[in-house]
């Protein structure tokens, strides 16, 4: 999981804000199986407004005569900065505008394409659904990877796509609440297109215990029986550690401060390794899908941060000596417009905002990303700055152990008791901080954020 906003939902999966800021992706940097966000989505679009998008974008791309022009040759007048992507149009980052089928058409081509996401972010997994229909009608030779799943299901991911599961059995046979935890609802689409299509799901992850044990012993430090088949990760360029040392240094950590933090600490390198051996792993499943009789065309599902600027899954395929990689992002219309520059991605897709085109209920977000813990309870990963949790106190790498007097023993409890909590109302938790034992009040607003 630096996938695009608390992106990552799941295991650590997308805990919170709608937008495209660098700040909201360290989530899905630090996004894992067993790991979890608090935000919970209560509702959906219906299935055939869904739909509809797809079968329009067969009709826009799948009858394309080939691409009219290149990534670099969008017309140069065209670079509007008011809104540097507008809703429902594609553009080149520090290019200007591209017509829809000269994207598919390009990205057709490749080997390998990236589609990121926002883990909680609806109106982005409706624009994946809409590029795979299209990606399909040219290339149905086609493999989709899927970050939200480790490797040890994926017997679960054929049996899916063989028709031999309903949604409840296959979320259970896929272990869905332990690896990803993020609604299910927003993923099933992506689900049904593989099924309906009889196009292979491939696991891309790894186990949450093998990223736990890297960030703490760096990857030499894992025994080679234990890496799960993970080749050591090619080197960060410096310019991937210039943009994880501020993510890193914003708490305070090991008796330092926030700031205090250098390119060359060693917590932060391990750190830093824990991040590489999951863009890695993603990189190697992807590169053996591409082994499949008649080298398919592979469409790799992950958050936003595994893909921005060729960091993280793009550099480590290029190791792999995998260069026809496409990079397609999502792209809150009208934010963050200064990130829309040159490299961040091959196109990217301006969509609204979720409160403007849904009619969701509000979400109740406590606004921590955590594990279960060894010994029980839910071990705080990371806290969301303005945060329901920050406001009541909660800290990184404390346990929570009771939520509401109800013992924390697995991932969904802690999970479903913010889900029930009505707003408004106060939830008693107790933690465990060092050696000291507190008990502390999260309070929820009238009106959830």
């Amino acid at each position: 999981m630096l996938e695009n906003g608390w992106d990552e939902v799941r295991g650590m999966a997308a805990c919170c804000d709608y937008n495209n800021s660098d700040t909201d992706e360290i989530s899905s940097i630090i996004h894992d199986e067993g790991v979890s966000s608090l935000t919970i989505s209560r509702s959906n679009l219906p299935w055939g407004v869904l739909y509809k998008g797809v079968f329009l974008a067969v009709m826009l791309f799948a009858f394309a005569a080939g691409p009219r022009v290149a990534w670099a040759q969008a017309k140069a007048g065209n670079k509007d900065k008011a809104d540097c992507a507008p809703a429902g149009s594609w553009s080149i980052p520090g290019g200007g505008k591209i017509s829809g089928a000269d994207v598919i058409a390009r990205a057709a081509r490749n080997s390998v394409v990236l589609l990121g996401e926002m883990h909680d972010n609806a109106e982005h997994h409706r624009w994946q659904l809409q590029v795979l229909a299209a990606l399909h009608a040219m290339r149905p030779d086609m493999v989709i990877g899927f970050e939200m799943f480790p490797r040890r299901v994926q017997k679960a991911l054929d049996q899916w796509v063989a028709g031999e599961f309903s949604e409840v059995q296959f979320l259970a046979a896929a272990d869905w609440d332990a690896v990803w935890s993020t609604d299910a609802s927003l993923y099933m689409p992506l689900f049904h297109f593989a099924r309906m299509n009889r196009v292979p799901m491939v696991a891309l992850n790894i186990d949450a215990r093998l990223r736990r044990a890297t960030s703490q012993k760096g990857f030499e430090g894992v025994p080679e029986s234990e890496r799960e088949g993970v080749m050591p990760p090619a080197a960060p360029s410096t310019a991937y550690l210039d943009y994880l040392l501020p993510f890193y240094g914003e708490h305070d950590r090991g008796g330092r401060k926030k700031g205090e933090i250098s390119r060359d600490d060693p917590d932060f390198r391990r750190f830093v390794e824990s991040q590489q051996l999951w863009d890695r792993a993603m990189a190697q499943a992807i590169h053996s899908a591409l082994d499949r009789p008649g080298r398919p065309l592979v469409v790799g599902i992950m958050g936003s941060g595994h893909i921005k600027y060729g960091y993280g899954v793009p550099h480590q395929l290029k190791d792999l000596r995998v260069t026809d990689v496409g990079t397609l992002l999502p792209w809150n219309s009208g934010t963050h417009c200064g990130q829309v520059v040159g490299g961040l991605a091959d196109a990217v897709f301006g969509v609204n905002t979720l409160s403007v085109v849904s009619h969701e209920l509000p979400r109740q977000r406590l606004g921590i990303r955590f594990e279960l813990a060894q010994d029980g309870g839910a071990r705080v990963l990371q806290v969301e700055k303005g945060s329901i949790a920050e406001t009541a106190g909660i800290r990184d790498s404390d346990i929570i152990t009771e939520a509401a007097s109800i013992t924390i023993k697995r991932i969904n409890d802690i999970v479903d008791i913010v889900k029930q909590q009505a707003p408004g109302t106060w939830l008693p938790l107790k933690l465990r901080r060092g050696g000291e034992t507190m008990e502390i009040i999260a309070k929820f607003p009238a009106v959830p954020k």
